[in-house]
């Protein structure tokens, strides 16, 4: 069986990059693989690629991802990209086929499960209303109240230094602008983004945050984003605290909701911690392999 690569056109394009895409066929012309290539197009992160390549179980061992590959290592390497990076489920046959070309395991993410049935709702009422002298909580639904947009900004560097094993993400820079096209973005996949904020009483600035997508029509499970607490302010309980209150909101406001899903680099203890805590159940592991050119 002969194998034809067909480079196409991907009309997914925008502001944060664009992708390259390729189709395997073989003698028939009967799809057999895909293999998609994200480019990323800021400065901080251009060096950078996403490699995701998928063969038809039954076409498997016959060259078709190897052909894939090169297609796309190729791409990469013609503009100029440093790493192409590729997810697989740990076990998966994909780490052993990116072990041979060459890749290397650079972090392992844990995914876990929260069954809103199973949660306490006293429980919760009672964790939120613990005092935590010098700060208070604050909530919003979609883009961040424009009195808090500047330290709402500056808070996202609690999520620079979140150990993330030997993976490269480049450098991760928020502004205003990078803030509030995030949340549109998610209001026009007709998503749900909401946020709960610690705040310093005596300045009223943001110092941390956790950020929860819930589906359009309230049903299913909702996605926790992003979490994070500046390092000056960590060691008060303030992430489960933020989290805590996320739970809640979530059960009382979705009562269709059946769970939440969150994801974690394996040595990030503190927020394995928290997670484990508030009864988080792991699901399953992801391995995310890198290439250097």
């Amino acid at each position: 069986m002969s194998i034809r690569i067909t480079p196409l056109a991907d009309p997914e394009r925008g502001p944060s990059g664009r992708r390259l895409v390729w189709l395997a066929s073989d003698d028939a012309q009967n799809p057999v693989g895909s293999a998609f290539l994200r480019l990323f197009a800021r400065p901080e992160v251009r060096h950078l690629t996403e490699l995701e390549i998928n063969v038809h179980p039954a076409e498997r061992r016959a060259g078709v991802g190897r052909l894939l590959l090169e297609a796309a290592v190729g791409a990469a390497r013609e503009n100029l990209r440093r790493r192409v990076s590729a997810d697989v489920p740990e076990g998966a046959p994909g780490e052993g086929f990116l072990a041979a070309h060459g890749f290397r395991p650079v972090l392992t993410l844990t995914f876990a499960r929260l069954p809103l049935e199973r949660v306490d709702p006293a429980a919760l009422a009672a964790a939120v209303d613990k005092p935590h002298p010098g700060y208070r909580l604050v909530s919003w639904d979609g883009a961040v109240p424009g009195e808090l947009l500047e330290t709402f900004t500056a808070s996202r560097r609690a999520m620079a230094d979140m150990p993330m094993g030997e993976a490269d993400f480049g450098v991760d820079v928020w502004d205003a602008d990078r803030v509030l096209s995030a949340a549109r973005a998610i209001e026009e996949r007709g998503e749900l983004l909401h946020t709960v904020a610690a705040v310093r009483e005596s300045d009223g600035s943001v110092v941390g945050f956790t950020e929860l997508v819930v589906p359009g029509d309230g049903k299913g499970d909702a996605q926790h984003y992003g979490t994070g607490v500046l390092p000056e302010h960590r060691g008060r309980g303030l992430a489960r605290w933020m989290k805590t209150e996320a739970i809640r909101g979530a059960r009382e406001r979705h009562p269709g909701l059946a769970g939440l899903l969150t994801d974690t680099a394996d040595g990030n203890a503190p927020m394995r911690a928290v997670n484990d805590a508030l009864g988080y159940a792991p699901t399953h592991r992801t391995v995310k392999y890198q290439l250097d050119l």
